[in-house]
């Protein structure tokens, strides 16, 4: 069993663009710097909210290779860009991931049992990339929502912890009884469950994931960390915080990775919200979008007063 451990509190990093489409990688530079300064305790990058689907295998590894030497040892770094059906081009992008110097690789699990056969099919995938894949990486799995969401069963699941190679699921169950279930699983081991479903962060927590792995993270990564590390010691809080977050999450539906762009715009990181997943305008298809941000931007700073008042 592996002794890597990537746990705490983890963005799923967001791809900077210049308006020309090109990576901005100034902008990278930057939004790494704020990730890390904001108390992240390890980096996703090349997932689905990097526009994984929507880079060049070339990007992936540039942008998986960035973000390694930015990061330069001071949090760990995993990297996916796990997009394709077929085997032989999974084993090329896994590859290419490995290649890129990161801490672990991670897995889409909808992508080894593509039409959603069944145990049969995933496990035999997954078989047959562990007899492929460097025996030294440590890897992760995801249970990324695009094309489908491709939950593990237990018996999938616990092959995973037998195999020794894995420490990591971004768990996407969204069902606080299959998270406890899971951290029961991996009790003992460096595997960690990782909850990324924001209504039921706290409560996670408490139950033992460790961690967070949402998409709200790209906002405000220290106020999951507050919880995380200090919740319990400060419980009416910690209650208040986390109604917050699960309010403020509910904006993911107005045109998420873009509304995190926007903010990132607001407070300076990078210049333009370009977006190569969200190529309509998102101000026009939901209206009241920067009311809607403003309310997000006041509440994290109303939060983070409040802790730092303690």
């Amino acid at each position: 069993m592996s002794s890597t451990r990537i746990e705490g509190i983890i963005p799923v990093m967001i791809t900077p663009y210049l308006d020309s489409g090109e990576i901005d990688y100034a902008g990278l530079e930057r939004l790494i710097e704020w990730y890390i300064a904001k108390g992240s305790d390890a980096l996703f990058a090349v997932c689905q909210s990097s526009e994984m689907q929507f880079l060049s295998v070339k990007e992936r590894s540039e942008l998986g290779k960035f973000v390694v030497k930015q990061a330069a040892g001071r949090v760990p770094v995993v990297v996916s860009g796990h997009v394709s059906d077929d085997p032989y081009s999974q084993l090329e992008e896994l590859t290419v991931a490995a290649e890129t110097g990161a801490d672990g690789i991670v897995l889409v699990t909808n992508h080894l049992d593509p039409k959603n056969r069944g145990s049969d099919v995933f496990l035999g995938n997954m078989k047959w990339l562990l007899d492929r894949l460097p025996k030294d990486i440590p890897l992760g799995l995801y249970e990324c929502p695009a094309p489908y969401r491709r939950m593990l069963t237990d018996d999938e699941l616990r092959f995973c912890i037998d195999s020794g190679r894995f420490v990591m699921l971004k768990d996407v169950s969204c069902d606080l009884e299959t998270v406890k279930r899971r951290v029961a699983m991996t009790a003992g081991t460096p595997f960690a469950i990782l909850n990324a479903n924001a209504a039921i962060a706290y409560d996670a927590m408490k139950a033992g994931s460790r961690g967070f792995n949402g998409v709200n993270t790209n906002f405000h990564p220290d106020l999951y960390k507050w919880l995380y590390t200090s919740g319990t010691k400060h419980p009416e809080l910690a209650d208040e915080v986390a109604t917050f977050l699960v309010l403020a999450a509910l904006s993911e539906a107005f045109g998420y990775p873009v509304l995190a762009k926007m903010y990132h715009q607001r407070i300076g990181t990078f210049a333009s919200i370009k977006s190569r997943t969200i190529t309509f305008d998102v101000r026009e298809r939901f209206w009241a979008l920067d009311a809607i941000l403003d309310k997000v931007v006041a509440g994290t700073e109303a939060m983070r007063a409040k802790i730092a008042a303690l």
